[in-house]
């Protein structure tokens, strides 16, 4: 008859053979799981290359400069190997549901024009300041709310456009250091007053703020003393400060669709003013008006610089008859 084992020596047999399936179960459990990281990791290098590839596809040479153009696919991100083609100098990419601007934006020093005109964007990242070449930054019919203060570290912009962004009504006064921004566009968003910083702008030619809620314009408006071009139309402006006289190459003033009831006497001196618009407002001195149907163009005329002028005289004549009148009443 066989022996029959003790049981502390059969629980030991158990637990050693236990122990060498877990020992099992586990190198299975590692091998099968290496190869399924090694096929991830291939797997993320070949999206990044086809990315990658896709982009350079978008690369093109205009005037000697390397431009990015992306139009109408879809790039909701935009992939960290495209720090790849830092020698890019302009990125114009439209319509592509973009939301954000890569803070790697930062490592493309060459950029020039960075111009994300109809995506989603929401925010400008704090690393724009580091692009000290930039010329151009164009954001309109995006989504942006705030401006950050590095804006203003971008020392050779010379032309910014944030139109349609919406709830955007204010920037921040270190923008007054763009020193050689000559155009702005600010229209159809959401702001209240003219930024101070804008009158600290030395080179402003052009600005755009039509579609806001401007109810004043500031009483040093003339401190933008190269200011070209001033679109203000639909927005709630009463009145015009009488210093707007004092800006001498004032060529082009819109005020359209606004709130005024009067002109002031002082604009008839402004003789480097060629156009001028007054249309759509409850001025208080009603005007003759053209027998006829009229075009478009007839219809601006109408409103404007001849319009100022005459309306101008008109004031002035009810204004001394009426003194005349209430000279011979007292006499």
């Amino acid at each position: 008859m066989a022996a029959i084992p003790a049981s502390g020596s059969v629980s030991s047999l158990k637990s050693l053979w236990e122990s060498k399936i877990q020992k099992i179960q586990d190198k299975r459990e590692k091998q099968a799981r290496r190869p399924r990281s090694r096929s991830g990791a291939a797997a993320g290098v070949w999206e990044e290359r086809h990315a990658l590839a896709r982009l350079r596809d978008k690369v093109k040479t205009r005037d000697g400069r390397l431009l990015l153009c992306l139009e109408r696919e879809e790039w909701k991100a935009l992939p960290g190997c495209l720090v790849r083609l830092s020698q890019v100098q302009e990125w114009h990419i439209h319509r592509t549901g973009l939301q954000k601007i890569p803070s790697f934006v930062s490592c493309f020093r060459d950029l020039l024009v960075l111009d994300l005109s109809r995506n989603g964007v929401t925010e400008i990242p704090k690393e724009i300041g580091g692009l000290t070449r930039l010329r151009e930054l164009l954001l309109s019919y995006n989504r942006v709310r705030v401006v950050p203060e590095e804006l203003g570290d971008c020392e050779s912009l010379e032309r910014l456009e944030l139109a349609m962004n919406g709830d955007l009504d204010r920037l921040p006064d270190k923008l007054s250091r763009l020193r050689r921004l000559d155009r702005l566009d600010l229209s159809m968003n959401a702001f209240g007053a003219v930024p101070p910083c804008l009158l600290r702008m030395p080179a402003l030619e052009w600005l755009d703020m039509a579609g806001n809620r401007l109810r004043v314009l500031p009483q040093d408006i003339h401190r933008m003393e190269k200011l070209q071009a001033l679109w203000l139309q639909r927005n709630q402006l009463e009145k015009v400060p009488e210093s707007i006289s004092r800006m001498p190459r004032l060529d082009t003033l819109v005020l359209s669709s606004n709130r005024l009831t009067d002109i002031p006497p002082v604009m008839e001196d402004m003789a480097n003013l060629r156009f001028v618009n007054f249309r759509d407002n409850p001025l208080a001195l009603e005007m003759p008006t053209t027998d006829g149907g009229g075009d478009d163009d007839d219809d601006r005329e109408l409103f404007g610089r001849e319009f100022m002028l005459t309306y101008i005289r008109e004031a002035r004549k009810r204004a001394h008859a009426a003194l005349n009148v209430h000279a011979l009443s007292r006499a």
